[in-house]
C-alpha cells in the first residue's frame, strides 16, 4: 500500500512540474493540438491519483498496523479535505472548451493544490522513514 501512495504522490508531483512548464510557455490555448491533450492528460492522471491518495495511505496505517493509529490516521481528514478541494479546481479547468498557460499558472497557484502537494509529501516522507526504519 506504501509504493501505491508514493506513485500517486508522484504523479501529482509530476503534473505540478507539468503545469510549471506549460504556464510558462504562454499558450493562449491549448488549441486541441498535442499540447492540450498533454495537459488534459496530466490532470486527469492527477485528479485520479488525488481522489485515492487518502484511502490508500489509511489501508496503509492498517496494513502496517502503525501505533498509535489515531496519530497517523489524524492526517486522513486533511489529506481528504485538500483532495477534495484540488479536484474540484482540476475538474473545473477540465471543463474548459479551451485550457490556456494563464488557467494553468492559476491553478498552479492555488492555494488547495499547493495544501495537498505538501500533505502528500509530509505524509511521503513519514512512510519512507518508516520503510527505513523496519
Amino acid at each position: 500500500m506504501a509504493v501505491k501512495f508514493l506513485e500517486h504522490s508522484d504523479a501529482i508531483e509530476e503534473c505540478y512540474e507539468f503545469m510549471l512548464a506549460y504556464a510558462a510557455q504562454g499558450h493562449p490555448a491549448d488549441s486541441g493540438d498535442a499540447r492540450g491533450a498533454k495537459i488534459r492528460e496530466v490532470l486527469t492522471r492527477a485528479a485520479t491519483a488525488i481522489a485515492a491518495l487518502a484511502r490508500e495511505y489509511v489501508e496503509y496505517v492498517r496494513d502496517q498496523q502503525l501505533e498509535p493509529a489515531e496519530k497517523y490516521l489524524s492526517i486522513v481528514n486533511v489529506l481528504e479535505r485538500d483532495a477534495q478541494n484540488s479536484v474540484a479546481s482540476i475538474d473545473l479547468v477540465l471543463a474548459q472548451p479551451s485550457i490556456s498557460s494563464q488557467l494553468v499558472d492559476n491553478l498552479n497557484a492555488s492555494i488547495h493544490l499547493r495544501a495537498l502537494l505538501t500533505s502528500s509529501f509530509l505524509v511521503g516522507e513519514v512512510i519512507r522513514s518508516l520503510a527505513g526504519s523496519r
